[in-house]
């Protein structure tokens, strides 16, 4: 039964049903200082990398974008600017995040352009073949079920869309990683004590990149879900990765 299957929710292991409720119950508590977190994260530098995300998609107007775990919005914002005018669909599980995003000065300015939509990204509530492009950034890690998000993924796309994922990821360098690991699991912590008073939901995202698998490994997945032409690149040194697919 599903119930008795278990996953990681960080270092904990806790049974699959259980889990959705508890990264909604997380992203709530953290809706209105997300975008501080994600500052905290990355140093700042997961706009660096979300800019990159843009380049290699190149987005063009006219498209369809579904934004899953989509949040405050930030990648949807940046598509629509880059593409000109289209429509961004953005899904979330968490309607906390959603509502702080259609807060945000450019949710207003492309307000026409724009949808917020609570969904589940391994049961999306979309027809199939209705996007051009689906991303997902910083969110697939927190899916029960990664590959069942990615598979959903599949079906929402039109034939030739494309799938581009942004995730935290492991340093190809052992050295370099297990610098990066007591970086990450003694000072971004004590930093999310300090800027938001939120030790709990810090060390949770730190224990959860290191749970997710290594870029090889979740381009095989990219291809099991039925992507083609499926590519990764590693951003600086790969402390993120960019993953790309296409539904061909």
């Amino acid at each position: 039964m599903a119930a008795d299957k278990t996953t990681q929710f960080g270092a904990q292991t806790v049974r699959e049903d259980e889990k959705a409720g508890m990264v909604r119950s997380l992203f709530s508590d953290v809706a209105n200082k997300y975008d501080i977190m994600n500052d905290v994260m990355s140093v700042g530098i997961h706009r660096v990398w979300k800019e990159a995300m843009m380049d290699w998609l190149a987005p063009r107007a006219g498209q369809k974008l579904l934004d899953v775990a989509g949040g405050t919005g930030d990648v949807s914002f940046k598509f629509l600017k880059r593409a000109g005018y289209g429509h961004a669909t953005v899904c979330d599980l968490t309607e906390g995040m959603l509502i702080e995003g259609r807060k945000r000065a450019e949710a207003a300015q492309l307000a026409d352009s724009l949808d917020w939509v609570v969904g589940d990204a391994m049961a999306l509530p979309f027809e199939d073949n209705s996007f051009d492009v689906y991303t997902i950034s910083f969110g697939i890690r927190n899916v029960t079920r990664p590959q069942e998000a990615l598979n959903e993924a599949f079906r929402v796309l039109k034939p030739g869309g494309r799938l581009m994922v942004l995730e935290f990821s492991q340093l190809p360098n052992p050295m370099m990683q297990k610098a990066y690991d007591l970086y990450s699991f003694n000072v971004i912590p004590r930093m999310g004590q300090v800027i938001a008073n939120d030790r709990d939901s810090y060390q949770y995202l730190v224990e959860s990149i290191r749970n997710f698998p290594d870029q090889e490994t979740f381009l095989d997945m990219v291809k099991q879900a039925g992507f083609e032409q499926a590519k990764y690149r590693n951003l600086t040194m790969g402390i993120a990765a960019l993953h790309s697919g296409w539904k061909l």
